[in-house]
């Protein structure tokens, strides 16, 4: 057994079990990008027990470039991320679900930075870290990932009473996905999935967010007023299903137990 440094007398105390981790990755005619993504994982420092690509009715060879790659290829032919990135966490054989998309590009740590801060944190149900855009020049990439980024998980927090996930770069407990799977959305393709699994999982449940958990990503999303207005319209889609359950301020009564017992759902 892996022992840390830190003793008790002359006891030394076991290092957190770390636990094996699924990646999955839906993807729907990113061929290309997936080829990048897939030969960044090939080069983890700790490698993922499987990595499921998610085929999401593509018309390109993203399911060649997956099998290429050695990784267990699903099809899912109801168009949607939600639908797509579902069908992979269902399939997931290991205990920690990690989440990338087809244009993330993990750091070679990525998967051995999920298994520790997972094992240092086995009250978290999820872990969620930060990006960097890799099509931009660095002056720009790096502010502009800070604003993205910053608002994302402020607005997210506000709007769920914890930190929310980010779908690029996220890892869930398998047993938490099986437990919140019936209260997403997932047959909604205008929703944004990752916002829509933070907002199941209720305020009781604990994310944390890991900064050194760096993936890069492409600026797509920002590209483009058409682009972020079906993202804003996305977000509003998202909120609206969910806060019609559980509206905000009873998540925030919730969080902190004022003048109620039990979570929601």
């Amino acid at each position: 057994m892996a022992l840390s440094s830190e003793t008790h007398g002359s006891v030394p105390v076991p290092a957190p079990k770390r636990e094996l981790v699924s990646v999955v990755i839906p993807a729907r005619d990113d061929a290309v990008l997936l080829d990048r993504c897939l030969r960044a994982l090939a080069q983890q420092t700790v490698a993922p027990a499987e990595v499921i690509v998610v085929d999401n009715a593509s018309e390109d060879t993203t399911a060649a470039v997956a099998a290429f790659h050695g990784a267990r290829v699903l099809v899912e032919p109801t168009v949607g991320i939600w639908a797509a990135a579902a069908t992979g966490y269902d399939a997931a054989e290991a205990p920690v679900i990690a989440r990338l998309d087809a244009d993330s590009l993990p750091r070679p740590d990525w998967v051995e930075q999920i298994t520790e801060a997972m094992a240092q944190r086995p009250e978290a149900a999820a872990v969620t870290g930060w990006g960097r855009f890799v099509d931009l020049p660095r002056l720009i990439g790096i502010p502009a990932a800070a604003v993205y980024l910053g608002a994302y998980y402020a607005l997210g927090y506000a709007a769920s009473a914890r930190a929310p996930l980010w779908g690029s770069n996220m890892a869930i407990r398998r047993s938490v996905w099986r437990e919140v799977r019936g209260r997403v959305h997932r047959t909604e393709r205008e929703v944004h999935d990752d916002m829509d699994l933070a907002l199941a999982l209720g305020p009781h449940h604990i994310v944390a967010t890991v900064p050194r958990i760096v993936v890069g990503v492409s600026a797509r999303s920002l590209r483009g007023m058409a682009q972020l207005g079906r993202r804003f319209h996305r977000a509003l889609r998202t909120l609206s299903l969910n806060w019609s359950r559980v509206p905000p301020w009873k998540r925030w009564a919730l969080r902190f137990g004022w003048g109620v017992r039990h979570a929601p759902h």
